[in-house]
């Protein structure tokens, strides 16, 4: 490997970069994260509600972020723009959080699920749901490092590949008889279940379903026009992945009862049965494996730039090994290194522990990159900004107090896992000082 490459190449178009958006965030949740919708508001009106919802506020939350990134189209993303608005502490703890926490824990709970899948469809001893996952995980290693543009081109095709089967599901599944009480108003909970806790906890479960549309942000300097292409890759991008989940969860609960959506993990594959007939239960599992290894992809793709402008800055311990490029310009010790922290995570088997422990974490600063839009129209209004968010401040606003409601109900309803983030996250704080004393040109200029 040649680690005397020194810049990241251009090669992403506006297609790879809508892929991207859509391929890392259909990939585990419309199929796995169903099911928890469903139990926790106990109707087909609430369900489909918390989807629409959930899709509403990261519509706002990906127009608001858009602004963003236009301002600051460079490698890093989120990271970046919470930098340039408070400064280098709070810019390293989200490089922190990203690069040793959310990615590495993103890849662990999609493994995971695609191993659950892929031991399920050969039927195979759950004893192989983990080795499966480090293999699968390392086989996307093993493709980004060939080239950045190879990585987008699997994200492309996967992204194609699995809207077949979700796209079959629809157009057929409407027209398939049901008996099913499939009443969208009033929107109510289920039995037992308070309206606001049960949409609370509904509406958590889409966010590990809608997450991911901000990370297209952190490969803006290899994007051939990323001050045009990337806010429409974001805007379109995430409204198409709305309309794709209202339709699938739509069909589940046309088609089977809620009592049989809630908490069953396997309920496409269920309802495929039903519409197709036994083999069908199968094509849909092999496109759900599809999906998953999709979106798996795109969170290793995007994921490793992390660490690597961190690295490369010296504002992260070790910043030599990940600042390390190969011949085809792609940051390979980085991606290495939060594959093995993944699999320290995989070893553990905790699909949705894993994912609550990320999206505390990284809505807390989604959070902060909403109020950054507020900031810097106030301190530099005459700054560049060749996208600005549409009906502002409306739409930062919903996008900021949908991000509280989020955090909030997750630190009372998940409080042991996001205890366990937000300690994670506290760690980073020794490194900084420890990073500061030791590279102090690295931290000047202080907001």
């Amino acid at each position: 490997m040649n680690d005397n490459s020194t810049s990241l190449k251009k090669t992403i178009g506006f297609f790879p970069a809508l892929a991207t958006v859509m391929g890392t965030v259909i990939g585990t949740g419309v199929f796995f994260k169903a099911a928890a919708v469903t139990e926790y508001t106990g109707t087909v009106s609430m369900a489909l509600f918390a989807w629409l919802l959930g899709g509403l506020i990261s519509i706002c939350a990906g127009l608001t972020g858009a602004e963003l990134a236009a301002m600051f189209p460079e490698t890093g993303g989120l990271t970046r723009y919470i930098e340039h608005t408070y400064g280098h502490f709070w810019g390293f703890l989200a490089g922190w959080a990203q690069a040793i926490i959310y990615f590495p824990a993103n890849v662990a709970a999609i493994a995971i699920a695609f191993g659950t899948q892929f031991t399920n469809l050969f039927n195979l001893s759950q004893t192989w749901i983990v080795p499966v996952a480090i293999i699968t995980a390392l086989s996307l290693l093993l493709v980004n490092c060939i080239s950045a543009k190879f990585g987008g081109w699997v994200t492309s095709v996967a992204l194609v590949v699995k809207l077949i089967p979700l796209a079959v599901i629809v157009l057929l599944g409407f027209f398939h008889s049901s008996s099913v009480n499939f009443s969208l108003f009033p929107v109510v909970a289920g039995p037992h279940r308070g309206f606001w806790t049960a949409l609370g906890n509904g509406l958590l479960a889409t966010m590990f379903a809608y997450d991911g549309w901000i990370h297209v942000g952190n490969i803006a300097g290899e994007m051939k026009n990323p001050r045009k292409d990337l806010p429409k890759a974001i805007a379109l991008g995430i409204g198409l992945i709305m309309v794709v989940y209202l339709l699938v969860n739509a069909v589940f609960l046309y088609i089977a009862p809620v009592n049989h959506v809630a908490g069953n993990l396997n309920i496409a594959s269920d309802v495929a049965k039903v519409i197709f007939g036994g083999i069908g239960g199968k094509f849909v599992t092999i496109g759900i494996l599809i999906s998953v290894y999709g979106g798996l992809n795109g969170y290793t793709m995007t994921g490793m730039r992390i660490p690597y402008v961190m690295g490369k800055e010296h504002k992260l311990p070790f910043g030599d090994v990940f600042a390390k490029l190969n011949e085809a310009g792609v940051p390979w010790a980085a991606g290495v290194i939060q594959y093995l922290i993944a699999c320290l995570m995989m070893l553990s088997g905790q699909f949705d522990a894993i994912t609550n422990m990320l999206i505390f974490v990284i809505w807390f600063f989604y959070c902060m990159a909403f109020v950054a839009v507020f900031v810097l129209r106030k301190r530099t209004p005459n700054a560049n900004r060749p996208y600005k968010v549409p009906l502002y401040p409306v739409i930062p606003a919903i996008a900021l107090v949908g991000g509280v409601f989020i955090l909030v109900n997750t630190l009372f309803t998940q409080f042991t896992t996001t205890a366990i983030g937000i300690v994670a996250t506290a760690v980073g704080v020794i490194f900084y000082y420890y990073l500061k004393n030791k590279y102090p040109e690295n931290f000047k200029s202080e907001k």
